[in-house]
């Protein structure tokens, strides 16, 4: 989903980027260690939102990996489970963009479909630090400097833009540019990237209203409570098509910095070489991009923002 040049959601680029990565490792770590020495720095460096590495998918396995279920793999997610990410609000049917990735991420591993089991896990608690209850969790989760202090991510699987849902009959409709959204009334969910993307390209004049789930930023727009939503592109078309007809997709805009969505597991997880690993060879294949031409098309619609 890339929003630069001129080429909304295009990933072309982005599932190269773990493999570029870590192709340049042993030449960064090398660099870094003169460095050090040069410095004569006595201070340890930490390594904990360190990019991980890749495993060979020849050490992955089942009867290899120590996931919390033996021979098999559990995949955490919110609830609801909305479209284009899952269907019927059942992410083990494997329909939708995660639930499809989920399914061909274990079979990459070498799981059957009947192995991997599902758990439910709020949003703002998967990224919060300690022990996990599931192996992997693909919900959207976008991959940042301060999250990866506490847990650990793949490689990514999805670049993301935001876009602005607005009531047709609200001013906000008629945007064709972010400063003409700076007086617009916007919601996001807490803990969302959503929310610096608001503050960082759109600037509203008022803050913005942050609401505890994703039910609650619907909510809100529909009661008019609010004019306007920030919310990923896809969720953004799902939003309009199902939830509330009465709104519209304004544009899309880049988040800063960009934001890829990851794999989140627990920090230190023996496993996220591997998830990594299977994510890597499922873009070199031609699968992922295959899955997501499937499930998220439909984003490449929303006119750009600027």
């Amino acid at each position: 989903m890339r929003l630069r040049s001129c080429r909304p959601f295009s990933t072309s680029g982005v599932h190269r980027l773990p493999r570029l990565r870590l192709a340049l490792l042993p030449l960064l770590a090398a660099v870094l260690a003169l460095t050090v020495a040069a410095c004569g720095s006595d201070e340890e460096s930490s390594d904990e939102s360190s990019p991980q590495t890749t495993a060979s998918l020849d050490d992955c396995t089942p009867d290899q990996l120590e996931t919390k279920s033996a021979g098999k793999l559990t995949v955490g997610t919110d609830k609801p489970a909305y479209p284009p990410y899952f269907e019927d609000n059942d992410p083990s049917n494997g329909e939708g963009f995660e639930s499809a990735v989920a399914y061909a991420i274990a079979e990459t591993l070498g799981y059957a479909p009947d192995d991997v089991e599902w758990t439910v896990v709020p949003f703002n608690a998967s990224y919060a630090p300690g022990p996990k209850d599931f192996d992997l969790d693909l919900n959207q989760i976008s991959i940042t400097p301060k999250r990866a202090q506490q847990v650990d991510f793949s490689a990514p699987y999805y670049e993301a833009g935001q876009a602005v849902v607005a009531l047709k009959s609200s001013d906000a409709a008629g945007a064709t540019s972010l400063a003409d959204l700076a007086d617009t009334s916007i919601g996001v969910q807490i803990g969302t990237t959503s929310l610096d993307a608001v503050n960082a390209s759109i600037q509203p004049s008022s803050e913005p209203q942050v609401f505890d789930t994703s039910n609650d930023v619907v909510s809100a727009l529909k009661n008019g409570q609010i004019d306007a939503v920030v919310v990923d592109v896809p969720t953004a078309f799902y939003l309009t098509a199902a939830q509330v007809p009465e709104a519209t997709v304004v544009g899309q805009f880049a988040a800063p910095g960009g934001d890829t969505w990851g794999a989140l597991l627990e920090k230190g997880s023996a496993l996220t070489p591997c998830i990594s690993a299977a994510i890597d060879e499922l873009d070199s294949s031609g699968e992922l991009p295959s899955i997501e031409k499937q499930w998220m098309s439909e984003a490449t619609k929303a006119p750009v923002l600027q």
